[in-house]
C-alpha cells in the first residue's frame, strides 16, 4: 500500500472481533469491517495480499435492522496512531450484529461472545430495543425481535 497522507478508521465487525476479544475458537480467512477513509486503497491491498474482505462506510446500513446507537464510540481501539486506528466492536454491539444477520454461524459467534463477556439476557434485548428503535419500520424487525428472543434463551442452556 502506498504511503499517503490519508487516514484510515477500521472497525472490526465480523469474526475477527472474537479473535481481538480472546476468543480463539474460531477460525476466519477474511475482514468485515466498516471504514471511514480511502475504501479502494484498502481493498487494492486486502486484494493484492489475498485477504477476502467486506468493508463499508456504514455497517449498520448492512440490513434492516440499523446497530444500537453510539456502537462506534463503544468500540476499543486495538490500534491508534497516526493515519490508522482499527478498532474491535463492544461485545454488545458484535452480540447485535450477528443476530441481525442471525445465520447459525452468526448464532454461534453471538453465543461465543455473550458467554466470554457474561453478557446478560437482559443486556442483550435493552441493546435488541436500541437497535430497534433507531430502525425503520419494516416486517423485517419482527424476525429479528424472535432471533433475539429464541438466542436469550440458548444463553440459559448450559455449554456441553
Amino acid at each position: 500500500m502506498e504511503k499517503t497522507d490519508s487516514s484510515v478508521d477500521l472497525l472490526l465487525v465480523g469474526a475477527v472481533a472474537l479473535h481481538a476479544h480472546g476468543i480463539s475458537d474460531r477460525a476466519t480467512r477474511g475482514i468485515d469491517a466498516e471504514i471511514d477513509g480511502p475504501l479502494v486503497p484498502v481493498l487494492d491491498f486486502l486484494k493484492t495480499h489475498q485477504v477476502p474482505a467486506d468493508l463499508t462506510q456504514n455497517f449498520s446500513g448492512w440490513s434492516v435492522v440499523s446497530m444500537p446507537p453510539g456502537y462506534r464510540d463503544r468500540a476499543t481501539d486495538l490500534i491508534n496512531q497516526p493515519h490508522l486506528r482499527m478498532r474491535v466492536l463492544a461485545p454488545i454491539d458484535f452480540v447485535i450484529a450477528k443476530l441481525r444477520r442471525g445465520t447459525d454461524l452468526d448464532l454461534d459467534d453471538a453465543l461465543l461472545m455473550a458467554r466470554h463477556n457474561r453478557l446478560s439476557a437482559d443486556m442483550i434485548q435493552a441493546s435488541a430495543r436500541a437497535a430497534l428503535a433507531a430502525s425503520p419500520q419494516d416486517t423485517g424487525l419482527f424476525l429479528f425481535q424472535k432471533t433475539v428472543d429464541i438466542f436469550c434463551k440458548s444463553l440459559s442452556v448450559p455449554t456441553p
